[in-house]
């Protein structure tokens, strides 16, 4: 599909707007971190549904809720505080290869990084999406852990499009006034973001002319990432609405 810059512009404006619903909420893994208004819930919340959201989306909801329900809904609170018995649970947890060493970890990760900080935004702040990424994930990996999990949170350092965490990063970064994105870490700019790139996005950013290279890696997030700053320097990963209603809802 070739269409003139204008043209091309136009119509993923239109897709994003689309798209950037909050009638979209329900059936999209965001819907779990929507579920709190406390500001280290929708982090911790957030950030677990991000790190699982592959594979079907029900299926996704559903675990992403289970956790939640183990921290009896006050994720912040259960980090910081819960029991050997309160994390019994979580032993038996499993989505698709993240197991229940992988949430027993991620639990005592996030404990180790909210006993030092108030937000998860201080370890991500940074002059680039990538380096932010990198701090964090050496942040979360400090403590001992099996090298099992580390597959969990991509490294954009080993060339990862690190697509889930770029779209937790949106969600808690980006601030409009559609009600999707949550923009309660005002330190980051929007303009930093990076656009979560996956199968389906991949497939139509490439469909559209944004994006030449074949790899779903960071190499072509950057690239795509360079087009989408043409349309909106300001705000790139609104497009990522466009980009996924098209593959995902419209089969583009």
């Amino acid at each position: 599909m070739k269409l003139a810059p204008a043209e091309l512009k136009d119509f993923l404006e239109e897709k994003a707007n689309k798209y950037n619903s909050s009638q979209f909420i329900e059936s999209d893994p965001i819907s779990i971190p929507h579920l709190f208004d406390k500001k280290q819930d929708i982090e911790i919340s957030g950030f677990l549904a991000a790190t699982i959201a592959w594979g079907q989306r029900a299926t996704v909801i559903k675990n992403a809720r289970r956790l939640v329900e183990w921290m009896d809904y006050h994720p912040h609170d259960f980090v910081l505080n819960a029991s050997e018995t309160d994390l019994k649970p979580f032993e038996g947890f499993v989505h698709r290869t993240f197991n229940g060493v992988d949430a027993l970890f991620f639990l005592q990760s996030l404990r180790n990084i909210y006993q030092k900080y108030d937000s998860m935004e201080t370890l991500f702040k940074a002059k680039a999406v990538k380096e932010g990424i990198i701090n964090f994930r050496k942040a979360f990996f400090s403590i001992p852990h099996e090298k099992r999990s580390e597959k969990h949170v991509s490294n954009p350092e080993a060339n990862a499009s690190s697509k889930r965490l770029n779209m937790y990063l949106r969600w808690m970064v980006r601030s409009d006034n559609k009600g999707v994105d949550f923009g309660i870490w005002e330190n980051i700019s929007p303009a930093l973001l990076q656009c979560p790139l996956d199968v389906h996005s991949g497939r139509v950013a490439r469909k559209l002319g944004l994006l030449r290279r074949k790899q779903d890696d960071w190499k072509a997030v950057e690239e795509l990432g360079i087009a989408l700053r043409k349309f909106d320097a300001q705000d790139p990963a609104r497009y990522d609405y466009a980009l996924f209603g098209l593959g995902v809802f419209e089969k583009f």
